[in-house]
């Protein structure tokens, strides 16, 4: 059993699980909030979150619905003790997160609180149009996401890294000063357990200011510091050609080209070098009877380069085994006299890609034990993190420089130097009166020659000596945090006893959507995608906007998720406000205008005084951000009623119904009846057809039983067992089911003959002792049951069929039987036990 723990949940110092309740005293709810565990929250009277409040926090009704214990009751007010701190504390994070919980099914909530675990990263992550509020916490606290340690200017931003210079107090008298320098290293395309991409991207620009706890990159799904598991897609409910017959998903060719379901995968494979007893194995470029083209990806070393395409069969890394000493012929003896002792004592057992597999190589991680001599690749590889590592040091050393002048220059601007400004080496740099400039500051080394800088008004002086004491002391801590990170590069590695090399290739794999991979909603509704249909062939509405993806009706009344309705029609109402402000801003319609509609949306006296908060720079770009649709939050048990629907609707311009008039694709004839069409957030599920499809022509053999092994990883063939041998009894499929039993199991007699067979041409097959029966007789023997099989002679043949011989009905039956023994074909080896 999987069990969560609810919202705001946490374990005492006991063990006990205990959740926070705000405090009411007198009937007036306080700021003060205790956590109680279920053994001492039973005597307590405790009010529901939503209970009414006026401003002032009284509770307004005289009676008000409290639980003790397991009880509901009315109290008066006067005697409640707690409240809950908000409508979701009854459930876990992951059902927090499916907006119109509460008009959903318990079971198909529970599916939908599982499937949100099995999302794929999207290359292209979208937040949902229809949340529940609990998206931004969610994504920061899963950790995929970058959070800003400490506050300070953005220094420098590329694709892989992001360099803040951190708000420090250097003129703090504290023993030790933390360097003003934050360099974050994203992560880029690693696999995760479950063969996904992991990859980070930055949302902030250089110059930018960030607060402490500020998101500064995505992760994998998550768009601008929100959770985004799938995609806002237009859905409706309708039959169409039967496509989405049984909870099958009909989708438009649109999410392909427009890369809207397109995930990356990446596949680990490895080899490993190891010390055998006939020598060492060896990765090189070196391998026999290997053509020079299936070399051509390889490198010096043996090994692949990376941004090579590989497919199935090519060579990723070349290695060789040496080969026991075999007894040589004349021809190999020459061969070995012509190309020396090589030629022929090693055989390839280079990585290959796999079957079914392609896919572009994106990194290659050498391990090598201490003392083995380092190859070109594995040098290379050093020297690049080794200029990772020096590139980081002189930006923090840059940074922590700069600031430093900065704020002697600051203090000291117009000064003039009290004494000679000497070096470490003893010559002067600049002479004694010299006035103090920006560029004078910049030119000193940063090292011990600064302590002896001072400037001509004292009290300056003893500033300065703080400023440039904590400034080398923040470079004696970078430099020895450098030195440890060099030192570690060139050590070998942990390997395991016997291997002397281990090598790990990871390649990464593009997969559009395809018909057979698993899609789902956030309300337990799930189903397969039958067929993806051009997008001219998918209904469209009036104004000519096609389908995205077309569900069943008949997936809803029966599971009772009625929540996906709902979320539809507030998805479509919310694509709707955000065309009518796209519309405003094409028409550059004042400002003021948009101020008055963003107003009329969202009632919230909290967010209306964010609003006016805002100059018109910022909130043009807040505008800008809704235009592709308004982000609407429902929580959980406190979400959007069905008036709140409506109102918003009626500014949209919608109709109130949420259904419209489709038209078919095919035909451009209108359907029948109105339909109910939105935006739904439907995620991709990790239930890929590409990694589940497969098939076997001839393949491994387990070693016992000599029957084929199963599954995919072993390139195993599939298991036809009793239920599918009764259905061809059934049939009469008498040759079917024996060839099925035999040669294509575990007879390996047959299996060699029929091959045999096939190659000479002849169709017919012979059938010998299956493998498992041998098995089963090796059993029995020990068990002390000796078994036997006894051939029988054709004189005892004869025997006996004269003795069953004894009346004119017995003679028809031995006249037969010699007969039916002449014909080969038709009898079976006879057992005897």
């Amino acid at each position: 059993m999987i069990a969560s723990l609810a919202t705001f949940a946490r374990v005492n110092d006991f063990g006990f699980i205990e959740t926070p309740y705000r405090k009411i005293e007198d009937g007036r709810l306080t700021d003060q909030v205790e956590y109680l565990s279920a053994i001492e929250e039973d005597q307590f009277r405790i009010a529901q979150a939503n209970s009414p409040l006026d401003k002032n926090g009284w509770l307004t009704e005289d009676f008000v619905s409290s639980r003790l214990g397991s009880e509901f009751l009315g109290v008066p007010r006067e005697e409640v003790d707690y409240m809950d701190v908000a409508p979701s504390q009854l459930v876990s994070v992951a059902a927090s997160l499916i907006p119109f919980l509460e008009h959903d099914d318990a079971n198909r909530a529970l599916m939908g609180s599982n499937m949100q675990r099995q999302g794929v990263p999207l290359v292209r992550p979208t937040a949902p149009l229809v949340g529940t509020g609990v998206e931004h916490q969610a994504a920061i606290d899963s950790g995929t996401c970058v959070v800003a340690k400490r506050s300070g200017v953005v220094d420098s931003v590329d694709a892989g890294r992001i360099v803040i210079q951190a708000d420090v107090d250097l003129t703090s008298e504290d023993t030790v000063i933390p360097a003003n320098v934050d360099i974050y290293h994203l992560t880029k395309y690693r696999r995760s357990n479950q063969n996904t991409c992991i990859n980070q991207r930055p949302i902030i620009c250089k110059g930018d200011y960030v607060r402490k706890g500020d998101v500064i990159a995505d992760g994998a799904s998550t768009e601008s510091g929100e959770l985004a598991l799938g995609q806002n897609v237009l859905i409706a409910f309708m039959p169409w050609h039967g496509y989405n017959f049984e909870d099958s998903i009909m989708v438009s060719e649109r999410m392909l080209h427009e890369d809207r379901y397109t995930s990356v995968h990446i596949d680990v494979l490895d080899v490993v070098a190891r010390d055998t007893k006939l020598g060492k194995e060896e990765i090189t470029r070196d391998l026999p009877n290997v053509s020079e083209d299936a070399l051509s990806y390889l490198d010096e070393s043996g090994i692949v380069q990376i941004g090579t395409t590989v497919r199935t069969g090519d060579i990723l890394i070349g290695k060789v085994t040496p080969k026991g000493e075999t007894q040589l012929n004349p021809e190999e003896k020459l061969l070995r006299a012509i190309f020396g002792e090589k030629a022929g004592d090693v055989r390839d057992s280079s990585l290959r890609v796999p079957q079914g597999m392609e896919g572009v190589v994106t990194d290659v991680v050498v391990f090598n034990r201490e003392g083995v001599e380092r190859d070109d690749r594995t040098r290379q590889v050093e020297r690049d993190l080794l200029d990772k590592y020096g590139k980081d040091h002189r930006d923090e050393i840059r940074i922590v420089r700069s600031n430093l002048v900065k704020r002697i220059f600051v203090i000291s601007e117009g000064q003039q130097l009290a004494k000679d400004f000497v070096n470490l080496q003893g010559e002067t740099l600049y002479k004694r009166n010299t006035k103090i400039t920006q560029e004078l500051l910049e030119s000193l080394p940063l090292n011990e020659s600064w302590k002896d800088f001072e400037v001509s008004v004292p009290e300056t002086n003893a500033k300065v000596l703080t400023l440039v004491r904590n400034a080398l002391q923040q470079v004696y801590l970078l430099e020895n945090v450098y030195q440890d990170r060099c030192e570690k590069v060139s050590k070998g590695d942990d390997l395991p006893p016997g291997v002397i090399r281990m090598i790990k290739v990871y390649i990464a794999i593009k997969r559009k959507l395809s018909v057979g991979d698993k899609m789902a909603g956030r309300h337990g509704n799930k189903g397969v995608v039958s067929t993806i249909q051009p997008m001219e062939n998918m209904p469209y509405m009036e104004n000519g906007s096609p389908i995205d993806i077309v569900l069943n009706p008949l997936g809803v009344p029966s599971r009772m998720n009625i929540g996906q309705v709902l979320e539809t029609h507030l998805g479509r109402v919310a694509k709707g406000l955000g065309d009518q402000i796209q519309v405003m801003l094409d028409e550059q319609q004042p400002i003021q205008q948009l101020r008055k509609f963003l107003n009329k949306v969202h009632e919230s006296k909290v967010v209306q005084k964010h609003l006016k908060s805002l100059d018109d720079d910022a909130f043009l770009e807040f505008v800008h951000k809704n235009r592709l649709g308004v982000s609407m939050a429902t929580p959980v048990f406190d979400g959007a009623a069905e008036s709140d629907i409506h109102r918003m609707a009626a500014l949209a311009g919608l109709p109130k119904s949420g259904q419209v008039w489709l038209n078919d694709g095919m035909t451009g004839e209108r359907f029948a009846q109105k339909v109910t069409v939105g935006y739904a957030y439907i995620l991709k599920l990790h239930h890929l057809v590409d990694e589940k499809i497969h098939a076997r022509s001839t393949g491994p053999y387990s070693l016992v039983t000599q029957q084929p092994l199963g599954g995919k990883a072993q390139f195993g063939g599939q298991r036809f067992g009793e239920m599918e041998v009764w259905a061809l009894e059934a049939y009469g499929a008498a040759h079917t089911l024996q060839e099925l039993l035999t040669v294509k199991s575990d007879d390996v007699y047959g299996r060699n003959k029929i091959y045999e067979n096939i190659v000479k041409g002849r169709h017919q097959m012979e059938t010998g002792l299956p493998e498992s029966f041998k098995v089963l007789i090796s059993e029995l023997k020990s068990l002390y049951l000796n078994i036997e099989l006894l051939k029988e002679t054709e004189e005892e043949e004869d025997l006996d069929a004269e003795e069953s011989v004894a009346s004119p009905a017995e003679t028809e039956t031995a006249v037969k039987v010699p007969a039916v023994a002449e014909a080969p074909e038709s009898t079976p080896e006879e057992v005897e036990a």
